[in-house]
This record gives C-alpha cells, structure tokens and sequence, in this order.
C-alpha cells in the first residue's frame, strides 16, 4: 500500500486535494464475509491488501439476528448421510439457482466452517467431537448450527480478532459513493473506489482487485429489519453497470420493530398471543376471526419457528397466513400489532396442538404455564436482546410487522464470485446474488464464507500481477470526483431534502416490491421510481449542513438501486412468474386466499418453469435497466478420480472459467 494526495479538478468546489491510496486487493465492507476475504488473502500470499468501511459495528453481521443466529453447512454428526452433492441438491432445489454455485457452496462449507471453529466461534459439540445440527427451513437434513442469537456476531469478532492479528491495515469512518471502473473492450474492469470520509472529505482507492463486500440493500425499504446502521451499497456497482440476477428474490418476515430483530425460533415456537390495537386503545386476537380452531391456530402460530420466512407455499391454509393476516391487520386495517408473552392466546391448551408442536415442546420440556416462560425455559438469550435494549417482555406486548431481511439475489458472479461483467470486481456475501428463490435458514453466512475463499484463491492464483495504468486510474478518478462535485451542488439548490427523497423511495419500496405485490401497482410505481432517479441525477437530492452531503450521495445510488429492483420485479411479474419464494402476485383471478378476507385477496399460482430460469438485469445510468431470463446452469458432476483431479490442480486448471 502506498498513498499520494493529488490535486483535485477544478470542477471540485469542495476540496482542493484528494488523498489516493494505491493497494493490490482493496476489500470494501466488514461484515462476516469480508472480513474472511482479507483474511484469506493474506493467508494465500497478497499481503497488500486493505479493509474500507463504515465502522467495523455497523454491518448486518455484527447486528442482526434471526438468519444471523443460525451457521448452514454439510452435516458433522451421527449416522445421516450427507455429502457435497446432496447439500447441492437441497440448495439447488427451489429453483433458479445456478448448480455449480450451488455446489462450490455445499462443497466449501466444511472449510468455512471448521475455519470458525478454528479461529475460536464457540459452535456447540458433543462430548465425541460431532457438531450436532437442527433443521432450518427449506432444510430436509440436520445441518444448522447455532452459538446462539449472536451467531454472526460472534463469528465477526473472532475474524476481526485475526484481522488486527494479522495486522491488515481497516479505514474506518469510510462510506462508498462511487466505484471506478476502467472499460477494456466489451467489458470492464473495477479498479477501485470513491469514499466519503467523517471529515466530509472524498479519498480515491485504487486497486486491482476490489472485492465487494457491503451487504443487503438495508436502506431500501420503510419496512425493513436491517440494522439501521447498516446502509448497503449495491447502488453503486449498479451504477458502473455491473449484471446482477435474481433481484426480485428477497427475503421477508415477522420482526419487531422499536428494536429490530427478527421473531423467529423460539419465539414462535412457544406460542405467543397475538394481537392489535387500534386508535381506541382496545385491544383484539385477530387470529381468531380466521382460525377459529384454538389447536389450529396455535399450531401455525408454532410453525412460524422454522418456517419463519414468507413463503408463497405456505398459502393459503399455511403458517404464512399468519404473515399475511399481521399485513393486514396493520396495513390495510390500519392497527398496530403485538406479541404478547405474558399470557397464552384465547383457549390455548397443549392437547389441541398438532402432534408436531405438542413432541417438540415435550422433548424441549416446555410446558411451563405462559410463553414468557416457555421463552425462558427454551431461550433465555431470546429475552435478553430485548432486555438490552430496553423492552421487558414480561411488562409489555412487543411490536411486529412484516419486514424486509434478506436479498437471495444481487451482483452476479461466476464460480469464484468474480462479476460476470466486470473483471477484478468480487461481490461477496449478501451483495452477491448466488441464491435462488428460496434457500435454507443460515446458508447466507455459509455462503458469505465460501465466497471470501473463493475471491482470495482466484486472486492469489490469477491475479497477482499489477496491470491497472496509473494514468487511466486516475482519470477516472478526476472524471468520478467531477460528477460527484456537480451532483452535490446541484444538490445545495435542490428544493427537495434529502429526507423526503429517502422516505419516498422507501415507502415506494415497501408498497409494491414486498412479499405481497401486484402487476397494476408495480407498474405505476416503477415508472414513478425512475421519474425519482432522473429528478435525483439532474437536481440533486436537498441538504443544508455539509455533514449531511453523505446522505445526498447516498439517495442518488440508493434511488437508482430501488428503480432497478422494482424493474426487475416487475419485469418477472409480465413475464408470469406468479408467486414464489418469499412473494405473492395478489390477483382477483386467482385463488382466493381466505374466505374471511375480501375477494381481490387472491394469490397468482406460481408457473413452475421459471424455476430452470435465472433473471439478470444490466443496469443503465442513464435511467433504464434491461432484464433476460437465461437457463440456470445445472449442478456439475465432474470427473473426481483423484489422479485426474490432482493433474488438474496442479496445473492450476481449476482456476480456468
């Protein structure tokens, strides 16, 4: 690494020099996934490397639960049978997920994990050395694992504790706004970032390799589970045009909201009353108007444990009633909705619950008299999140809605998470968009993991050499600054404040890109969203105090992201898609959803085809993103015969793409 302060362009009314540092590998982003990638490349011989970030405290990693809490990989235990290709297959099997990532993932995930394990994440044993599991959603096999509900968490303090040991040099106080790229015939290739430091002062970062770490587009929805510390940047790349896939399979579910932390596990599983609360104050369990059957409705309520995400499978009849039936309650209905742990809902008895509900909490001996206490016989840690901050469940309901979690899509990238289209960039974890429409509870962090050696390998192995040109970097570099200035004093002018840009793309967000979407809407609200980014681009988005000058740059990639999403989604709608993953198409001609809801609450089939389809979309700066379903590439069934293997490793074969 080495660094040069340059003057910057005359167009650049904000500061007069610009410091520049030079490094081979820059990783942008410090959650769980980046934080790995750095470590690998160390550990694989590119010492020149540099973390950029917010604040090692501020990722989804570090802060979120739910999905967080919960480690996916090959089964470590007992006699189930388990192996690389049958873990594919469970990742591979609810469609539109390329095969060979879906492999590289199941085949990785020992590694990853024994690498945690390693570097000291406490994962429960037995008194043999097995790592006993648990079913997940969309899980056939026990491969979960859990250290409790700050899994992530604490996986992120242990790869920081080996980043500092290393001595891997971390610029915090760094926000992303623009991410340089130099073309290279029909392609391009990333060479670096713009920042945005606590000062208020932009700072270049040149690279040759920029692996892309920075999370889910946290920012994008009003209702959101997200951290609010966690912003996302995939604006960004879209921005310098990098294909994405997937984008309309997002992740969505039940969640506090005063403090934001997903429900699920153990807090369904023991049972809670819900209910909601209108402007009088009284308050009403809702449930009952639609499942009147005590044993019923207190068995979905249970379900919802490890069938917590949304899932257009699991309606109507399904525990993703629930789900729907909490949306309309509080949006359409206009009621604030609560758990309640003090009490058992009306007419609760352990005899009427399913055979399923009433074993598990039998084995679990959780037949304590309320669900407060199930919750503290089951999982104490459960009521201490809460009670860190500052809400007693034994005095008070909890707030709930359904919430945005999780992208399964985002950049796309080949079998070593290098973007298809441009060259040196590395999109890892969540960014990354190798999911397909569903996926197992926990295989987020597995593949964060796997995609930080796999960036690390490539790079070592192909990437060593320097060939950015210094001149060309930098001319890039002045051209970004440029537009980065002039956008900001459009800005200052702007009669638009940044707060009211943010807030209107968000509820745009959340109205028609969420779990419940419908094609009238989408189409209405995609052409509103790109009208937004064209007003953003060439007027800025309005601030007055120059600490605020982040969140104006924030608003114009976070803007364009938001377009480009509901473009996507919208696309796959016209295209017939129906409902799938974690959405559903509402439309009067379809099937209805409950007879105690309106007609028009009906929900669109899904159209199985599209599951052997895989959505990409390049995006434009100009305002526009164009989409195309390509045939999802199926699990490889390579020759393995060792001798075969071990030539082809050898002579670094592996590495060809």
């Amino acid at each position: 690494m080495h660094e040069e302060t340059l003057l910057a362009p005359e167009i650049c009314k904000f500061q007069r020099e610009i410091r520049t540092i030079w490094v081979h590998s820059l990783v942008v982003g410090s959650g769980a996934a980046g934080l790995n990638a750095a470590i690998q490349l160390v550990r694989s011989g590119v010492t020149d490397v540099v973390i950029v970030t917010e604040g090692l405290d501020r990722g989804t990693s570090i802060n979120a639960g739910s999905d967080k809490q919960t480690y996916y990989k090959l089964s470590l235990c007992g006699d189930q049978t388990d192996s690389p290709l049958a873990l594919a297959e469970t990742l591979f099997a609810a469609g539109s997920m390329h095969g060979d990532l879906a492999l590289v993932e199941a085949a990785q995930s020992a590694r990853a994990f024994f690498n945690l394990v390693n570097l000291g994440v406490r994962f429960p044993q037995d008194p043999y050395g097995q790592f006993p599991g648990y079913k997940t959603d969309h899980d056939p096999r026990q491969r979960a694992t859990s250290v409790g509900p700050y899994t992530s968490q604490e996986m992120c303090r242990k790869l920081i504790a080996e980043v500092r040991r290393l001595g891997i040099p971390v610029f915090e106080g760094r926000s992303a706004v623009a991410m340089l790229a130099l073309r290279e015939g029909e392609t391009r290739c990333a060479c670096g970032i713009i920042t945005l430091n606590e000062q208020g002062l932009f700072e270049a970062f040149l690279s040759e390799n920029t692996i892309f770490a920075v999370g889910g587009p946290a920012l994008l929805y009003e209702a959101s589970v997200y951290p609010p510390a966690q912003t996302g940047g995939i604006g960004i790349a879209l921005l310098a045009g990098a294909k994405a896939q997937n984008l309309p399979e997002s992740q969505f579910g039940l969640a506090a909201t005063v403090y934001r932390w997903n429900v699920s596990g153990t807090y369904m599983q023991v049972v809670p009353r819900f209910v909601s609360q209108g402007d009088g104050g009284e308050l009403r369990e809702f449930l009952q108007e639609y499942f009147p059957d005590p044993g019923q409705r207190a068995s979905l309520v249970f379900l919802k444990g490890y069938q917590w995400p949304f899932d257009a499978r699991k309606v109507p009849g399904g525990s993703s009633m629930v789900d729907i039936l909490v949306y309309y309650e509080s949006v359409v209905r206009g009621r604030s909705v609560y758990l309640d742990y003090r009490t058992n809902p009306n007419e609760f008895s352990f005899a009427s619950l399913s055979a399923e509900a009433r074993s598990y909490l039998e084995r679990s001996g959780a037949f304590q008299e309320t669900p407060l206490e199930r919750l503290r016989h089951m999982n104490p840690a459960a009521i201490g999140v809460f009670s860190e901050h500052g809400i007693d469940l034994a005095k008070e309901p909890l707030r709930i809605a359904v919430c945005s979690q999780h992208n399964n899509g985002g950049l796309a990238a080949n079998r070593w998470w290098e973007s298809l289209n441009v060259k040196h960039l590395f999109p890892i974890g969540e960014v990354n968009g190798s999911h397909g429409v569903a996926r197992p509870g926990g295989a987020s962090l597995n593949a964060g993991q796997v995609g930080g050696f796999r960036a690390a390998e490539f790079i070592a192995s192909s990437y060593r050499d320097w060939t950015v040109e210094r001149s060309r970097a930098l001319d890039e570099v002045f051209r970004s600054l440029a537009e980065l200035c002039h956008y900001l004093t459009l800005s200052r002018e702007s009669a638009i404040s940044w707060q009211s840009d943010r807030a209107e793309f968000q509820r745009r967000m959340t109205a028609a890109g969420s779990h419940i979407r419908r094609t009238s809407q989408l189409q209405e609200a995609t052409g509103e969203a790109w009208r937004q980014y064209q007003r953003i681009r060439t007027s800025g988005s309005g601030f007055a105090e120059k600490h605020e000058a982040l969140e104006s740059l924030r608003n114009l990639h976070l803007c364009f992201a938001h377009a480009v999403y509901l473009d996507a989604i919208r696309f796959a709608l016209e295209s017939g898609v129906g409902s799938r993953g974690s959405a559903i198409v509402v439309d009067p001609a379809g099937i209805r959803l409950h007879e105690k809801l309106p007609p028009d609450w009906a929900v669109v089939p899904e159209n199985p085809q599209f599951r052997d389809l895989v959505l990409e979309t390049i995006p434009a700066p100009e305002g526009y993103a164009e989409h195309r379903w390509v045939a999802r590439r199926p699990i490889p069934k390579p020759d393995t015969w060792f001798e075969t293997a071990w030539a082809a490793f050898g002579e670094g074969k592996i590495f060809e793409v």
